[in-house]
């Protein structure tokens, strides 16, 4: 064989590449992959758009979630507060209104405060007495003396708060000490 002869995969006319099909000029196949690589970046550009429109929609919904995130909660305390100021503009007109009337009215407020809590995850801690202290929800104020196993509630002094499985304020108790 001399070495005048053309490989399997090159064409004896310059600016030629073999293929399954035949012979397609250097030319058309440029011309095909730049048309290619127009597609892909174009694809690519749009997909990058979109990403970025899709993260600018995110973090305005975050946005609008944290600023108007405690709208519903303060919708629940708006009839709360409604019924204390009817209450003080009912004690204003008549001074002389029976303690029993206003306390009747605050146990009637408290009750729609409590719900409004509930309504928006608020829970009660409020540990009974003799159960063990939880340092997650519970604060020890101080360590008595009692007739009860040791690190276990004595008495609340002021009731802790959950929201949403998370404590808001620990319950401030007291605790057996021990033995």
């Amino acid at each position: 064989m001399s070495d005048n002869h053309a490989t399997p995969d090159q064409h004896p006319e310059q600016g030629t590449l073999a293929t399954e099909v035949g012979y397609i000029p250097v030319e058309q196949q440029l011309a095909e992959l730049i048309a290619k690589h127009a597609e892909v970046s174009d694809a690519y550009l749009r997909a990058k758009a979109e990403a970025e429109n899709t993260r600018r929609r995110a973090d305005e919904e975050i946005a609008k979630a944290r600023k108007f995130a405690i709208e519903s909660f303060a919708d629940s305390l708006l009839p709360v507060k409604d019924s204390l100021e009817a209450a003080i503009a009912v004690h204003v007109g008549k001074p002389d209104t029976p303690v029993e009337t206003v306390l009747e009215g605050v146990h009637a407020t408290l009750r729609q405060l409590s719900s409004a809590l509930e309504r928006n995850k608020v829970l009660e801690i409020n540990p009974a007495a003799g159960v063990k202290f939880d340092p997650n929800q519970h604060q020890a104020i101080s360590m008595v003396p009692a007739d009860q196993e040791a690190n276990t509630v004595v008495g609340v002094l002021q009731k802790g708060y959950l929201i949403a499985d998370r404590v808001l304020r620990p319950a401030l108790v007291t605790v057996a000490a021990p033995k």
